[in-house]
């Protein structure tokens, strides 16, 4: 009864809001629950990788350098007079071959000196004659007298030895004369070219007076500057006696002449005696052999001096190095691989040249390593990724 007077005694919205409560109750518990949406799979970023193929190989270095003369010298008139006749070939630019008279000065003066000298000597021969002959008497004589002890003057040994020096200085005279006859006629032991003249026929010379600047051209040099990475990689001759070693690198010279490029073989023979204080480079000097020889079947012109020409030295085998794409590196060394989960790593590497789109490496990577080709900017270390085959079509 008490709980019929307690609900008689309710407001009326009450007594309506208790069933529609109940109402909304029961239709939530009792209405069928929505089936869970699938979560859609992640998608992970596809990149391009290539597998590291470790190998020995030998990596070339390409460096530029101009061509010089071996040898290239100043000559110079050894004694006085006109220059009386000069070679055909004495112009700039005309060559000329080993002892080949190039400028003669007048021989008279010295012709002359040559006969004086001559006559003194044999007039000093005479004297000499003589006096071995005063020499002998005297001998005789002091032996008559029975006395054991000769006198060096009574004997004239003292007039004997100036006479014998004598002849000495006479014969040093002629030797002296025919030196300077024959240093008329102006040559040099080895063929080579004339690059200035600055006598010509008329012209009075002096000794000391310079004729020409020639160069030999039996050999030409060509200076190579290399960095630090690039000598690692070429055998350099940089010790006592390394010139004489066999195994020196090669090198392929070429220029490009007429809108034709030709080349000449050559071989490292030296390098420079320091490293450069301000550059840091190295400097390698590379011969070329017979380098005016022209080639008539291949129409290849001399390599002329003061050619700026394009060099590609032969490197010495290096183990364990590896060949990849050229954007498969970033930050100048750094790559990025994946491990066995295909999570990506940032490694570190020792990149030794950059050539035709590829780098090689030297340290950092092993076999097989997956290395990641591109996309580097739209990555980081620890994400994983999908793999798929880097295509030789690619690189192009």
């Amino acid at each position: 009864m008490a709980i019929r007077e307690l609900v008689r005694r309710l407001p009326l919205w009450i007594k309506i809001l208790i069933p529609g409560v109940f109402i909304i109750v029961m239709v939530v518990v009792l209405s069928p629950k929505p089936k869970p949406v699938p979560k859609p799979p992640e998608t992970l970023t596809q990149v391009a990788v290539v597998p590291v193929q470790m190998q020995q190989a030998s990596v070339d270095v390409i460096t530029q350098g101009t061509v010089s003369p071996r040898r290239e010298i100043d000559i110079v008139a050894r004694v006085a007079g006109e220059v009386v006749s000069v070679a055909p070939n004495f112009v700039d630019g005309g060559f000329f071959n080993e002892d080949e008279t190039l400028v003669s000065i007048d021989r008279a003066d010295y012709e002359y000196a040559l006969a004086g000298a001559k006559s003194k000597l044999a007039n000093a021969e005479q004297a000499l004659a003589s006096e071995r002959g005063r020499a002998r008497q005297a001998k005789r004589e002091w032996q008559d007298l029975g006395n054991r002890d000769a006198n060096d003057l009574f004997l004239r040994k003292p007039q004997l030895a100036a006479s014998e020096e004598a002849v000495k200085a006479a014969k040093a005279d002629v030797n002296n004369a025919q030196l300077n006859l024959a240093r008329t006629a102006i040559s040099v032991p080895f063929a080579g070219r004339i690059r200035t003249t600055y006598a010509d026929l008329g012209q009075y010379v002096t000794p000391g007076t310079r004729i020409a600047r020639i160069y030999d051209t039996s050999v030409a040099e060509v200076r190579l500057p290399l960095t630090d990475r690039q000598v690692a990689l070429v055998d350099l001759p940089l010790g006592v006696n390394q010139g004489l070693n066999d195994s020196l690198a090669t090198v392929k010279v070429s220029a490009e002449i007429g809108g034709t490029r030709y080349y000449w073989d050559g071989k490292i023979k030296r390098t420079e005696a320091s490293v450069d204080t301000q550059s840091r480079m190295y400097y390698a000097v590379a011969e070329i052999e017979n380098p005016f020889i022209t080639d008539e079947s291949s129409g290849r012109p001399p390599l002329l001096v003061g050619l700026f020409v394009d060099v590609e030295i032969k490197g010495k085998q290096l183990d364990q190095v590896a060949k990849l794409p050229e954007n498969a590196v970033f930050r100048r060394n750094r790559i990025y691989a994946l491990d066995e989960k295909n999570v990506v790593q940032e490694k570190q590497v020792n990149v030794i040249k950059h050539q035709d789109g590829h780098v090689w490496i030297r340290d950092g990577l092993t076999q097989n390593t997956k290395v990641i080709v591109g996309q580097q900017a739209f990555l980081s270390p620890g994400q994983e990724v999908e793999p798929k085959p880097y295509l030789l079509a690619e690189e192009k």
